[in-house]
């Protein structure tokens, strides 16, 4: 007889209900629940459509989502960071722009966010087909993962008889017929017609000066995928930023051709060149291009960088930014963006639409390198719609930024609705126009300015107005919840568990990378920098109430097998900006899940 007792299991943690005011979006009409769920697998997805990575992610389900569409189910849960990302229209046009093409709950309020302990974008939750969550992701890189965590948990359930197989509730909106969709960036030619990148049907459209009437259509299928920024080259061609290829092509409006001239297809990861001939080096998400100092500046929204493209030595190669999300300015090699996602060159500037940080920003010459600078914008959480002194003006997730004639920059404020105009000689900002729908972009014609609305699918001219409009407006915080910590010490740990059949491998050098920072630089007393190891001992400021805390982790899993000299390997990665609040009865321990269970 055996008196041991047994070894404790660990409990099994029900999933919550999915719950949102907004409702739900791609299932015809149909209220779901969990428990409608049951027998599937279901992978929850909260995202929200400003973030980039969210926007790889729904990449990166795609094929996971075709191959097992009979036992899995993708339910998106839309969690908004602004304040424009909680108003239901938005998320209705966000899910066509993107082409979800899987149930979402819209949540503007966080319910479902806080039921299930989320704390980032995205993150990805696992539920078996009994209801129990058995595994959370937390940023970009899994889809190995969740299609091996798949493949298990169809054989464990179908053993068991809980698998259900058939359709999944998804239901197809309507298609709507216009000649544009959902726009991205526009440019005048020098045969003053307009080209227009048509984002959502992946093509390029020239229109005819009164920006309505289309000349023709540029581009096959395949030939782009949701394009976004154009730049003019000085000889007539047209450079476009050829967003989720992760390439830039080039397009010659003479004689129509296309072709690509950077990028290699593949997204950019932690550790890949970030120099080098164009056509071998990986991109990430390029936004907008503009001509500058003699060369193609690159905003590369999915690495938060500057990059240039060098057409007569045909090379790329990063001019700004660490990668590290937020917003810090200083030489180019130290500077933080946030999403940089509009460029505009004017003289000795090169202004950036920072749509992350809600900011307003520039590069400029300074001896033999460039240096960055913010004219509006304060951080990763403030937002809001005020006008007046550039230090306390505010703007929400502007997407383009247009150079005027007299010296001032015109933002295309996007989630504001509006048209703004900075004046860097009076340090002052204004209001332009208001009542468009999501600009992301503009240009000059003549004494004109033409918007690209895109969420009206148009363009709008408008006369360039003497005088501004003052809007006093209100500033916003997420409604993000901060997390309480003591002051003082604090352990923080990266949880990451690689998938089956897979090990961390450190045969040629460290697996894993963390880099933490803050904002306030003073909240962190001691654990800034970088390191190997995925947790980290914080000693964090008293004197300092709340700000936000900067972890980046990085992680490569590779196949177990001894025998292989050169096994698969896999890039997890996820960057957090955690906002904290310190307090004394704080947690003294940060868990954040890369991969996993926290235990």
């Amino acid at each position: 007889m055996n008196d041991a007792a047994p070894a404790p299991r660990r409990a099994r943690l029900r999933a919550p209900e999915l719950t949102g005011r907004g409702g739900w979006l791609n299932t015809g009409g149909k209220e779901l629940t969990v428990s409608d769920l049951r027998g599937s697998i279901v992978i929850v997805d909260f995202w929200t459509f400003c973030c980039i990575n969210c926007l790889h992610v729904l990449d990166e389900l795609r094929e996971l989502e075709d191959k097992h569409r009979d036992t899995v189910v993708i339910v998106g849960v839309h969690s908004p960071k602004f304040v424009h990302e909680a108003e239901h229209q938005s998320v209705v046009d966000a899910v066509e722009r993107y082409g979800v093409r899987h149930p979402v709950l819209d949540d503007p309020d966080l319910a479902t966010w806080k039921q299930y302990a989320v704390r980032a974008w995205p993150t990805l939750t696992v539920i078996d087909p009994e209801g129990y969550i058995v595994a959370q992701h937390s940023g970009e890189g899994h889809a190995h993962a969740l299609e091996a965590l798949v493949a298990q948990l169809e054989a464990e359930h179908g053993a068991k008889g809980t698998l259900r197989r058939g359709d999944g509730p998804y239901v197809p909106p309507e298609p709507v017929a216009t000649n544009l969709r959902f726009p991205g960036k526009a440019l005048r030619l020098p045969s003053g017609n307009l080209l227009v990148s048509d984002s959502t049907r992946h093509q390029l459209v020239e229109l005819e000066a009164d920006a309505e009437t289309v000349v023709r259509r540029i581009g096959e299928p395949g030939d782009f995928n949701e394009p976004q920024g154009l730049a003019l080259l000085p000889d007539g061609k047209v450079i476009v930023a050829d967003t989720v290829n992760h390439r830039l092509r080039m397009y010659d409006p003479a004689d129509g051709a296309i072709e690509t001239v950077a990028g290699t297809g593949r997204q950019w990861w932690q550790g890949s060149p970030t120099a080098g001939p164009a056509l071998e080096v990986d991109l990430s998400s390029p936004w907008d291009v503009a001509w500058w100092d003699g060369k193609v500046w690159i905003a590369m929204a999915g690495v938060h960088q500057l990059w240039t493209y060098d057409p007569q030595a045909g090379t790329v190669g990063l001019a700004a930014g660490t990668s590290n999300e937020g917003l810090v300015d200083g030489p180019a090699a130290d500077a933080w963006f946030a999403q940089p996602s509009g460029l505009a060159a004017a003289g000795d500037r090169l202004w950036v639409a920072d749509s992350e940080t809600s900011a307003l920003r520039w590069v400029e010459q300074d001896g033999d390198g460039y240096t960055v600078r913010t004219a509006v914008g304060r951080g990763l959480f403030d937002f809001g719609h005020r006008d007046g002194a550039a230090g306390q003006a505010l703007l929400q997730h502007p997407l383009g930024v247009t150079a005027l004639p007299d010296g001032s920059v015109a933002v295309s404020d996007t989630y504001n609705h509006a048209l703004r105009r900075f004046d860097p000689v009076a340090g002052e900002v204004a209001t332009l126009a208001t009542d468009l729908r999501e600009p992301s972009g503009a240009v000059l014609d003549g004494a004109d300015i033409v918007v690209v609305e895109s969420a009206r699918h148009r363009l709008t001219r408008l006369r360039l107005p003497e005088e501004s409009v003052r809007v006093e407006g209100a500033a916003h915080r997420t409604q993000r919840p901060a997390t309480a910590v003591a002051p003082g010490a604090v352990r923080l740990d990266v949880v990451f568990t690689a998938p089956a059949g897979q090990k961390l491998d450190g045969r040629y050098g460290p697996s894993t990378r963390l880099l933490v920072g803050s904002t306030p630089p003073e909240l962190l007393l001691q654990g800034e920098g970088k390191g190997t190891d995925l947790f980290r001992d914080l000693v964090l400021n008293g004197e300092v109430a709340e700000g936000v805390l900067h972890v980046s982790a990085m992680a490569a899993s590779c196949d177990d097998d001894p025998d292989n000299e050169y096994p698969a390997c896999h890039v997890h990665q996820q960057d957090w900006g955690v906002p904290v609040r310190l307090s004394g009865d704080g947690d003294t321990r940060l868990a954040l899940v890369l991969a996993g269970m926290d235990a």
